[in-house]
């Protein structure tokens, strides 16, 4: 390895899998997706591997051709709120639509639990199916809405993490001196869709504020998040047009005066590992017999863990990825990785030994987030 940065790594729990027929096998219990004790195990397991962070996806429109997990499954935040209590180093990033979310509830519940995790949090900012819309009131409204909404909604969010400079809070008991409100901001944002004062009641963390990531392919996706987040996820389905996404999204991040270095694109992956190929076979097809009448796809990273890391590898190097954004597929998946190919990539420099921060965003190698409010206060101040 030269300059470049070593590997990310995320683990998205899916409960009982992000398939039809995981739950049926005999070492995931049915009951993963609603099981706080293997959310606990699996977070712990992964923070051993040194992942970067938990990563949970949502859904908030349901039928009954959807996978068992989407069927009963918990809300983001409040079981990331118990694992953060049962973790101490790896990030936890919850997916909240901005669609269907109000956003001073969200920079509220994302602070609190950014303080709560002591400096871990992340906020998977997406747009959704206008499907959900039915379930918050918003059938008024229609697709072409949901990309002016969400930049509405991230400014705000942003305004409101800003709310209190680093400093504002002196809490000095023999002054009485609680906080200066010199250093408290209200927003006052007035927009087509939101209308909100602030400022949020609450701190800021020790990571300045959570780490924004997001999910899509479009053009408008791509210049707000060009603006906005520090990862974006990408189908993980094909090299080139991972790195294409790449050069183009992270074309548009330096247009927006920020450094290409400080942005991470994050394929998601759901590999199948064996010590052998013939290992990895078994597992897929053990999978295939639980439900005949649906089918997985063989997975893009399949195989012997050497055949992997090398995917991986390649990958990397080329560009199309800086995070990899994990999916279990069979109920050993994540415990394969990491027995299996984490110390591959650790032995070839690409993944870390060691974790290199107790915040999200020091791990991610993501700059600290100075509050907007800064340089004003001290230019105040000095005049």
């Amino acid at each position: 390895m030269t300059n470049k940065k070593q590997l990310k790594i995320g683990a998205i729990i899916d409960g009982v899998g992000w398939n039809y027929m995981g739950w049926r096998h005999p070492d995931m219990p049915a009951n993963a997706s609603e099981n706080v004790d293997y959310y606990v195990q699996k977070a712990q397991r992964a923070e051993e591997g040194k992942f970067d962070m938990v990563f949970l996806a949502d859904v908030s429109h349901i039928g009954p051709g959807m996978i068992p997990h989407y069927l009963s499954m918990f809300e983001g935040v409040s079981i990331l709120s118990a694992l953060s209590m049962a973790t101490s180093h790896i990030g936890l990033t919850a997916t909240i639509a901005t669609s269907y979310a109000d956003p001073f509830t969200v920079a509220r519940q994302m602070a609190s639990l950014d303080k709560i995790s002591n400096g871990r949090a992340g906020w998977n900012a997406i747009t959704s199916n206008p499907g959900g819309l039915a379930n918050y009131s918003r059938t008024h409204l229609s697709k072409s809405d949901l990309y002016p909404m969400q930049k509405e909604f991230l400014e705000i969010v942003e305004g409101l993490w800003d709310s209190y400079e680093d400093d504002a809070f002196i809490r000095d008991k023999e002054s009485g001196i609680f906080y200066n409100p010199k250093k408290m901001h209200a927003l006052n944002y007035r927009g087509n869709y939101f209308s909100v004062d602030g400022p949020l009641n609450i701190s800021r963390s020790r990571q300045g504020r959570p780490v924004i990531f997001q999910a899509g392919t479009s053009s408008e996706f791509m210049d707000i998040a060009s603006k906005h987040a520090e990862g974006v996820l990408v189908n993980g389905d094909n090299l080139e047009y991972a790195k294409n996404f790449s050069k183009e999204i992270k074309r548009r991040v330096v247009l927006e005066g920020r450094s290409p270095e400080d942005f991470l694109i994050m394929p998601t992956q759901n590999p199948i590992v064996g010590r052998t190929e013939k290992e990895a076979e078994e597992k897929f097809q053990e999978l295939q017999r639980l439900m005949p009448i649906y089918r997985i796809q063989r997975p893009l990273f399949f195989g012997s863990a050497e055949k992997v890391a090398h995917q991986i590898q390649e990958w990397h190097e080329a560009g199309a990825m800086d995070l990899l954004l994990l999916r279990q597929e069979h109920p050993s998946g994540f415990d394969d990785f990491i027995d299996l190919v984490v110390p591959i990539l650790q032995e070839k420099g690409i993944f870390r030994k060691e974790y290199e921060s107790h915040t999200l965003r020091g791990n991610l190698g993501l700059p600290y987030p100075e509050n907007r409010y800064k340089k004003s206060t001290r230019k105040e101040l000095e005049n």
